[in-house]
């Protein structure tokens, strides 16, 4: 039975795929026949029309905010719809959130970050085939006499080394990140004040950063001094 938050992330390949739904049904039908049953609820769909190899995904980014300003699972089709892209599998690891593929019901939890990570290490392990072959060919061509450059980012491995320090600042600044982009919506509907900003929080279910179901105009306050 399943059970819990989710926010639904489709995509279509190409903009004739999008502006048709040639495909995206088919990945709906397929969320919601996984979802059939339990107690659930869809708080969130999100469809981006791109190419699998691009890493740029906007609709993706607003999918994962919502999943973690509401504490949701992200739902996907199938595994083919997200990308074998090591900086892309990288962020969606990073982003700290539950991911359910409807192709591998199995896959959830731990278990389900594993098999994440194990997809980064196949795609790291292609990167370095690929960079290995590259790295070959330019010592050949360096052996023949040609000038060549420093690549000296392929080097570097010391990169994030004090991000410890100031781990939960940087989870505050990032949710409220997140929070201000939802905050821009409520605006948008007419808030002006802090405390109508808080009752517009309120009435969409956003949680504050302890759980809470009540933001007040303070809490607000605090969002924004961060953010600004």
């Amino acid at each position: 039975m399943t059970h819990g938050k989710f926010v639904a992330y489709y995509r279509a390949s190409t903009d004739r795929q999008g502006r048709s739904g040639l495909g995206l049904e088919a990945q709906q039908e397929t969320v919601r026949s996984f979802l059939n049953g339990g107690s659930w609820s869809l708080v969130g769909e999100f469809t981006e029309v791109e190419s699998g190899r691009s890493s740029e995904r906007p609709e993706l980014a607003k999918a994962l905010t919502q999943c973690r300003i509401r504490g949701a699972t992200l739902i996907v089709a199938n595994v083919s719809r997200l990308t074998r892209s090591v900086a892309f599998l990288s962020r969606l690891l990073e982003a700290g959130v539950e991911v359910r593929f409807c192709d591998l019901p199995q896959i959830e939890g731990p278990t389900g970050r594993f098999m994440l990570q194990q997809m980064v290490a196949v795609a790291e392990l292609e990167a370095g085939l690929i960079g290995d072959r590259t790295r070959k060919a330019l010592a050949a061509a360096k052996a023949r006499g040609k000038k060549l450059g420093t690549p000296d980012n392929l080097r570097r491995q010391d990169v994030g080394r004090d991000r410890g320090r100031a781990a939960r600042t940087r989870i505050a600044d990032a949710r409220a990140l997140d929070l201000a982009e939802i905050i821009k919506d409520v605006c948008a509907s007419g808030a002006s004040s802090l405390r109508e900003i808080a009752t517009g929080l309120n009435s969409r279910g956003i949680p504050t950063a302890r759980g809470g179901t009540s933001w007040s105009a303070t809490q607000v306050q605090r969002v924004l001094d961060r953010v600004t």
